[in-house]
């Protein structure tokens, strides 16, 4: 992932991101992660060069600039305007007229009237409260066929974000699953993308990430 911030109504605020959106990138085990789940996605979906692509939560674009060369169009969103004006610098100076940066929160606000190919969002669904809620807007944002990819921690017991989170610790993989086939995705599967290892209270501790892949049939 990349910088995945938060929509309205999540355990952070934009104006947190905002504040972090310069120095984002700067963050090698930052970058680490998106490649690990950017080369996950790239081996467990079918992609090709016609499709048309949504990042939700895609902060400063990391993850999405590594898959842009895969799709034919792509749109990274997010509600940080400090993340998005970093974004919009990349897309500025990479030329690419097949990428743009928007303002999108799904969970509030007019939907977007196009239909995509794949929706992928990193490290930003343990911020949304509404899991279920979440799950049918992307589904009512695929075409047909077409594929979600969300990679974000397992349960995990509150030391990732430390003391004073409020969002999910984590998804139990099974659980997760029975929510993507309610919203309407047809198969669900599941592979680790990434081991991300971080400090806490001193000691080096291993999360593992997740990488869903819910397909519309």
């Amino acid at each position: 992932m990349t910088a995945q911030s938060p929509p309205s109504g999540s355990a952070h605020t934009a104006q947190d991101f905002d504040a972090r959106a310069t120095t984002w990138d700067d963050d090698p085990a930052k970058v680490a992660r998106a490649r690990a789940i950017a080369d996950a996605i790239e081996r467990e979906v079918p992609l090709s060069a016609s499709m048309e692509a949504l990042e939700y939560g895609a902060g400063t674009g990391l993850l999405g600039f590594m898959l842009r060369h895969r799709f034919a169009d792509l749109t990274l969103a997010d509600v940080s305007d400090g993340m998005l004006e970093v974004a919009s610098k990349k897309i500025a100076s990479a030329r690419d007229p097949h990428v743009r940066a928007v303002n999108l929160d799904l969970m509030s606000g007019p939907q977007p009237e196009r239909r995509f190919d794949v929706i992928f969002s990193a490290m930003t669904l343990h911020h949304i409260p509404d899991t279920q809620g979440i799950m049918r807007r992307f589904r009512a944002l695929l075409k047909q066929p077409g594929f979600l990819c969300v990679a974000d921690l397992d349960t995990e017991d509150g030391a990732f974000h430390g003391t004073g989170f409020d969002g999910h610790l984590g998804f139990d993989r099974d659980q997760l699953a029975k929510k993507a086939r309610a919203a309407g995705f047809a198969s669900v599967r599941f592979v680790t993308a990434h081991e991300m290892s971080k400090a806490v209270a001193g000691e080096s501790r291993v999360f593992p990430i997740f990488l869903m892949i819910a397909a519309t049939s």
